[in-house]
């Protein structure tokens, strides 16, 4: 009956509409312009026809997963009017839908996220499968539902658990998504097709009650606890540290002034708020890391055809990092042998992998089976015995380049001819330590973030030597970790502390010039990142901190060494290193669920204005200024030095690596967000604290020209 590049509709033997959405060369089908265009010629084609029902499926595996964003930014950017004009047009096309005069069945298998769940909410009736999942994701994206999805949901599901997954953008599952009404039926893949067909069959036997309920879904909605509802998770959002991004909360202003209104007025509300959001700055960065992250995908993808098959690896040095390298491994079905000189090493490894284990059984992530495969998957050892069988060796030792020098000539003799040599180090030259190896080229860095499971990057360090084939399997085993890798060439402290190392600088500074250290927390906090500097080098560890500083003041002396005694080495002598002894900026105690919460202390406090220059009034905005300016600079600074191939990697080094906020887009989005000459003007402001704030004459050239990082 109909076929177009998207999608095609056929007549079943029992006079029934089988639309399936297959989008020609793509593995996933998504709202784009054309597949817009060909739903609203079939809709017509059905709406003009004689079939008693329809069914919509999927030729792929995922039922929509959404919309095309990369198509759609230009959308964005439209004139208000006309971007008005675009979601009344789309929703019309969803009007049609919900309005045929048959009764219309989704059947979904895999995913059906953003517009994709809205196109399921516009059909009478929703079956899945088991494994589908369902959600709306725009919230993520600085942007609310636009197809009609703050109308619709309420209308269909439960009105509180419909109001939490917009404001929310959670992933649910297709058993979460039945009980709270989002589906009416589950059943087994192979039985989805005849279930969708029989819904059709059951609706047109009672047509009343069919009828009924379409037109509840046009109608206004009444229930006596909606303003409870709205306000109990208005504040919930409220203390939210989210609250940076206006989306959730507007979202909740469209279903709450749109609830009382029937489709159409509830509609124009949805379209206001959706073009407002649509058009802002907190937008516009939003999906650009989604747009970042989907390019790092594809640039790790194309590395593929060339990496080494990973299906065992050792760890050496075991302890925490070794003990999450070991248990992230494990958990994906890598074979682990971690080895230590030491049983108090192993000791300590098995019980981080172990620890972490039991936290996903507590969430009901993991069964005790899995607990007892992944824990099996670890082999440790204080020998070499059976190293000879991994394809890729992670050296996690102490963080000394003599000793990681000795162990990584060792083990190198030991390994087979194609098997990767790759060292967890965070500062140190991976060039320098590959100059006693014979075959420098199967040697590269791989800098784990601790926490290694939660923590999603992982930096790739090419040295002078590292082969493309060394390169390439290191970044297929980080994916398969489940981790984003990016690709970083050699200098100390590498692409993500090289650039926080300026930051904790400016902090440095900040305090020697008289700023409170609460203060400048509370400024940065407030600008959105997750935690404060003095926060932050708690939790990294002031010994872990000085000695890297060190590194980085060797490497880069006029911006990166003091000159000057900072508030960190007052506490290093003092021994108090942050989190791991209890004190440091912050004292430390345990909360009644076992967690580490961070306490003023009047001592800390005093002993610290020692290392002030007398005390003076510092502004929430000079702060930001020079902790931004600092960063901003140094990252600039990477892109230029070919530290990495282009913005999206610094960008999303500092997003995924140090909690750098999303809202803003990365340092050099926040950059051209300010403007190039604007940001050059603000720090000449600050000249005369040194080099760390010298815009580079590359960047003065840019602003001149009018130019931007991203184009």
């Amino acid at each position: 009956m109909f076929q177009g590049k998207t999608l095609g509709l056929v007549r079943t033997e029992s006079d029934i509409g089988h639309l399936c959405f297959d989008l020609l060369g793509s593995s996933v089908n998504k709202f784009n312009r054309q597949t817009l265009e060909e739903l609203r010629e079939v809709i017509a084609v059905i709406a003009a026809s004689d079939l008693r029902g329809l069914v919509c499926s999927s030729a792929k595996s995922s039922f929509i997963v959404g919309a095309d964003i990369g198509e759609f930014t230009s959308v964005f950017k439209l004139p208000e009017a006309e971007l008005l004009r675009w979601c009344s047009d789309c929703n019309d096309i969803f009007n049609a839908l919900e309005d045929l005069p048959i009764p219309t069945v989704s059947a979904v298998a895999g995913v059906a996220l953003g517009g994709g769940f809205e196109f399921c909410l516009a059909t009478n009736y929703r079956v899945a499968t088991p494994a589908a999942a369902f959600g709306f994701p725009e919230a993520g994206l600085g942007i609310c539902p636009g197809f009609g999805g703050t109308v619709r949901a309420p209308r269909v599901m439960d009105v509180q658990k419909a109001v939490e997954w917009i404001t929310g953008g959670k992933q649910n599952s297709a058993a979460e998504a039945l009980t709270v009404g989002a589906v009416d039926a589950i059943t087994e893949p192979e039985m989805l097709f005849e279930a969708a067909v029989d819904f059709v069959e059951q609706a047109l036997q009672n047509v009343d009650e069919w009828q009924a309920m379409r037109q509840l879904k046009t109608a206004a909605i009444t229930g006596a606890n909606l303003p409870e509802i709205f306000e109990g998770i208005r504040a919930q959002l409220l203390a939210d540290k989210r609250v940076h991004n206006p989306a959730p909360l507007r979202a909740l202003d469209a279903l709450v002034e749109s609830v009382d209104l029937e489709r159409a007025a509830a509609l124009q509300v949805e379209h206001r708020i959706f073009t407002a959001l649509a058009r802002s700055e907190i937008a516009g960065n939003l999906v650009q890391i989604f747009l970042n992250d989907q390019w790092l995908r594809q640039k790790s993808r194309q590395l593929l055809a060339v990496a080494h098959p990973v299906k065992q690896v050792a760890v050496l040095g075991a302890g925490i990092m070794g003990g999450g390298i070991a248990y992230q491994s494990s958990l994906k079905g890598i074979a682990v042998l971690m080895k230590d000189i030491a049983q108090q090493g192993l000791d300590a490894g098995i019980n981080e992998a172990s620890q972490l284990l039991q936290k996903q059984v507590a969430k009901g992530r993991l069964s005790e089976e899995k607990v007892r495969d992944v824990l099996a998957g670890i082999r440790p050892t204080l020998s070499y015995e059976g190293i000879e069988s991994a394809d890729l060796v992670i050296e996690a030792v102490v963080e000394n380049p003599r000793v990681k020098k000795l162990v990584l000539a060792e083990v190198e003799g030991m390994l087979e001819d194609t098997t990767i040599l790759t060292s967890n180090t965070s500062t140190i030259s991976i060039t320098s330590l590959a100059s006693g190896l014979q075959h420098p080229e199967r040697f590269c860095g791989m800098h784990f973030f601790n926490p290694v499971p939660l923590m999603p990057l992982v930096e790739v360090i090419r040295g002078v030597a590292s082969s493309e084939r060394t390169i390439a399997t290191t970044v297929a085993y980080a994916q398969r970790l489940g981790k984003t890798p990016i690709i970083v060439n050699d200098c100390p402290g590498f692409l993500v502390n090289r650039i926080l190392f300026p930051y904790f600088g400016a902090f440095s500074q900040l305090v020697r010039d008289g700023a409170d250290y609460q203060q400048i927390d509370a400024a940065m906090e407030a600008f959105g990142w997750p935690m404060g500097p003095a926060y932050l080098l708690d939790v990294v560890g002031i010994d872990t901190a000085v000695h890297a500083q060190a590194v980085m003041a060797e490497g880069f002396p006029q911006r990166m060494a003091y000159g000057f005694k900072s508030v960190m080495d007052i506490l290093f002598e003092d021994g108090q290193f942050g989190q791991k002894t209890g004190s440091g900026f912050y004292r430390y105690e345990q909360s009644a669920g076992g967690r580490q919460v961070k306490v003023v202390d009047a001592k800390i406090v005093e002993a610290l204005r020692a290392a002030q220059h007398g005390r003076r009034d510092i502004c929430t905005q000079e702060i930001v200024d020079r902790m931004m300016l600092a960063m901003c600079l140094e990252t600039a600074r990477c892109l230029e030095d070919n530290i990495v191939s282009s913005p999206i990697e610094a960008d999303m080094g500092l997003v995924l690596g140090l909690g750098f906020p999303a809202f803003r887009g990365g340092a050099l989005r926040y950059i051209d967000s300010m403007g190039l000459p604007e940001f050059c003007t603000l720090a000449d402001q600050y000249a005369s604290l040194g080099p760390l704030y010298h815009p580079t004459p590359a960047m003065r050239e840019m602003a001149a020209a009018g130019k931007r990082h991203y184009e």
